[in-house]
């Protein structure tokens, strides 16, 4: 990285933001950084805890602290989703650029919020949707833009992750429509581990490089075996404002043999576009017989978004995804829970209970199979155990 050094303040340590602090220590890029400050509460579950502190990086328990007695370049936050917000708020107002994790918030009214702010300070705010900063998702968009494949028909994306019973005790906020302070959360695998799935649709089919498609109607159904407020599988049928349905597929309550990395299709007038998953390519198929090939998403480093904004800090950048980016995500993940009433949970007979090296996992036998020939078809899936 060329240009003055980046002073940083890392929000989350102890969780996800390990994620970005590695990098910061060990890269060559994280060299033109200086980590000035690390915030969260229980600092003791981060693994370089004790690097920081032989660096003599001083550890708040609280974001205001920080900013109390320092200053930022560039605030990078990895918090609970129900923080993302007057965190992002204050680092603005700080005068910090800001990377905030994924999903951007808990409900639209707290994104508006953020923008508001953003507006007010003049810095950029990145939102950390991970696949939105690949090189071959930038490029099969900037494709999709330029009409290569003629105009979009349809889309769909389905990912199968197993999450054990651990998975949502490990806070006191898995699994939540709201705290106890009321705040927003609507957690979810559509507003968490899968967020980056539908997100991926959503922008890939935006009008602009860093803008999304906006959902309209949407239709759902979701279910839950674990003790949770939200869901742990959801089927969802998405139509957009340019007029393409979209079919969202998405389990944690699957068996771990049945595990199944996210993919997706899109289909096109003149082409279908499929990613079949992992390190394999994105792969485009015109008509008239033509293959284009992009890397896997997963190809570019999950810290890419980290370096562009270290280097947006002093130099004018493009950033892809934004906090305008990632509002049609949050306005999905609202429609879900508009329409969701009470999530349908399967009957016990269709349950299944394995114990793994994670802890106990419930599981619904037939669920992803069903899941599976749903994207294979684009067919609305009926659920196994009388579900529909």
């Amino acid at each position: 990285m060329m240009g003055k050094t980046v002073r940083v303040v890392l929000v989350g340590i102890g969780g996800y933001g390990e994620v970005y602090l590695s990098p910061l220590l060990d890269d060559p890029e994280g060299e033109g950084c200086e980590i000035v400050g690390a915030v969260d509460p229980s600092p003791e579950n981060c693994s370089r805890l004790a690097d920081l502190e032989a660096l003599g990086v001083p550890v708040h328990s609280t974001l205001e602290d920080f900013y109390g007695s320092d200053s930022a370049d560039l605030a990078v936050i990895s918090s609970p989703i129900q923080l993302h917000t007057p965190q992002v708020c204050r680092a603005l107002e700080a005068g910090s650029h800001v990377l905030v994790e994924k999903p951007a918030a808990g409900c639209l009214a707290d994104i508006d919020t953020m923008i508001e702010a953003r507006s007010r300070a003049g810095r950029f705010v990145s939102v950390g949707f991970q696949w939105t900063f690949s090189e071959s998702i930038l490029a099969l968009k900037e494709d999709i833009l330029a009409g290569r494949f003629g105009a979009p028909l349809s889309g769909r994306a389905l990912t199968l992750w197993p999450r054990t019973e651990s998975y949502y005790g490990r806070n006191d906020w898995a699994g939540r429509r709201k705290d106890s302070e009321g705040r927003w959360i609507l957690d979810s695998p559509a507003n968490n581990a899968m967020a980056h799935h539908i997100h991926n649709l959503l922008f890939l089919l935006g009008p602009e490089i860093d803008r999304s498609a906006e959902p309209r109607d949407v239709y759902t159904r979701v279910t839950r075996v674990n003790d949770i407020e939200t869901f742990d599988s959801v089927a969802a049928r998405i139509g957009t404002d340019s007029g393409v349905e979209l079919l969202f597929l998405a389990s944690h309550t699957i068996a771990l043999e049945e595990t199944l990395d996210p993919r997706f299709r899109l289909e096109f007038e003149s082409a279908s576009v499929e990613f079949k998953g992992g390190r394999g390519p994105i792969t485009a198929r015109f008509d008239g017989g033509e293959v284009v090939e992009y890397a896997s998403p997963d190809a570019t480093s999950q810290v890419a978004k980290l370096w562009l904004c270290v280097n947006a800090v002093h130099h004018a950048v493009a950033i892809p995804c934004v906090l305008e980016t990632a509002r049609p995500h949050t306005a999905f993940i609202e429609a879900v829970d508009r329409s969701m009433g009470t999530p349908q949970r399967f009957p016990e007979s269709a349950i299944r209970i394995s114990d793994t090296d994670g802890g106990r996992l419930r599981w619904v036998e037939g669920l992803a199979d069903t899941f599976r020939k749903s994207y294979e078809t684009g067919d609305w899936p009926e659920l196994p155990g009388g579900g529909s």
